[in-house]
């Protein structure tokens, strides 16, 4: 099944199920008010969305409507945690290059903890202070767990997925070698997350779910120009791998988000890149310069993973850059 949150006064939105082909939606808040209220108590809700789901794809669910995707909210506006891996080893390979840092990836994930009290939607313009920071797009998948239990395993890691999601994790360039430096992680340099509208069960990608991965390729057009189209399936590390990395020492809440990093394959330059970074940095080793610039106030990104049949599973986010207008009664 596919599970959305609709906008509306409640700043957790109003759960509400889409349909396999993204075109018609049907409330469910009287299962069940919120999407992270379902991931409460999941065993005892997951039987109606599904039922609910059902009527849905049979033309029976009474309330159902045409779905436009400007009144989604992302699936969890506010998440009580929001891990970021970094598990795609080519990613990481450019990266050391383009910060001239050595690349630590080794025989365990990276992982950052970032900021998870509020998640953009996949339409909503993103709002951010200056050009000059090196604004980036980061195109991304992530999975939201139930309650983890510290020191899980591997094999029962895997049964802990609830949802799938499609994510652009935003960044700012040239603030993160500043904060990288100071050995504290990220503040500035990662402001909010966006999210496709469609949270997606396991069983609803069927053969593109593969070994704890997300076996599709993510399309990024950025100003109507493709960017990229590298496949989730490279992932070096699994989502189990990045479950039981992050539940080593702590248990993880219902609604815990964990993200792959920036989806990157080791043909880059056949198959492009989902951030900036990436391709700066693949100009850095062909050319001796990065030469594409970061983001302008006014651009615009579109991602969207692809099956085999061109269908958008999670929908598309697609948003455009604006500049932060200075508060009534401040210069800037």
């Amino acid at each position: 099944m596919k599970l959305i949150s609709l906008k509306c006064s409640n700043p957790d939105g109003r759960l509400a199920l889409v349909s396999r082909d993204l075109g018609r939606v049907v409330p469910a808040d009287d299962i069940c008010p919120t999407l992270q209220a379902a991931l409460d108590q999941w065993p005892d809700v997951a039987p109606a969305l599904e039922s609910r789901a059902a009527e849905l794809a049979q033309g029976r669910a009474r309330d159902a409507v045409p779905f436009d995707p400007r009144l989604a909210a992302a699936p969890l506006p506010r998440s009580y945690q929001w891990l970021d891996g970094s598990a795609f080893q080519s990613h990481g390979d450019l990266m050391s290059k383009v910060f001239k840092i050595d690349n630590p990836q080794g025989d365990r994930p990276l992982m950052y903890q970032g900021m998870s009290h509020e998640f953009l939607s996949g339409t909503d313009d993103v709002v951010l202070p200056s050009e000059a920071d090196g604004i980036d797009f980061e195109g991304e998948f992530a999975v939201i767990t139930d309650a983890v239990p510290m020191g899980v395993g591997v094999h029962d890691a895997l049964d802990h997925i609830k949802l799938i999601v499609q994510l652009n994790d935003w960044s700012l360039r040239t603030i993160a070698p500043i904060e990288m430096k100071t050995g504290f992680g990220w503040v500035q340099a990662k402001p909010a997350c966006s999210i496709s509208p469609a949270a997606l069960t396991p069983e609803e990608l069927g053969a593109a779910w593969e070994r704890g991965r997300v076996a599709l390729p993510l399309h990024v057009w950025w100003n109507a120009a493709r960017f990229g189209r590298a496949h989730g399936g490279a992932m070096q590390f699994s989502f189990a791998d990045l479950i039981v990395h992050a539940a080593r020492s702590r248990s993880l809440c219902p609604g815990t988000i964990i993200g792959s990093g920036t989806v990157s394959n080791d043909n880059y330059r056949e198959v492009g890149s989902s951030c900036i970074a990436e391709r700066r940095a693949i100009e850095l080793l062909d050319e001796g310069a990065a030469k594409t610039p970061y983001m302008r106030f006014g651009d615009m990104v579109r991602m969207a993973a692809v099956d085999v049949d061109g269908a958008m599973p999670f929908g598309a986010i697609e948003q455009r850059v604006v500049a932060l207008r200075a508060p009534m009664g401040t210069s800037r």
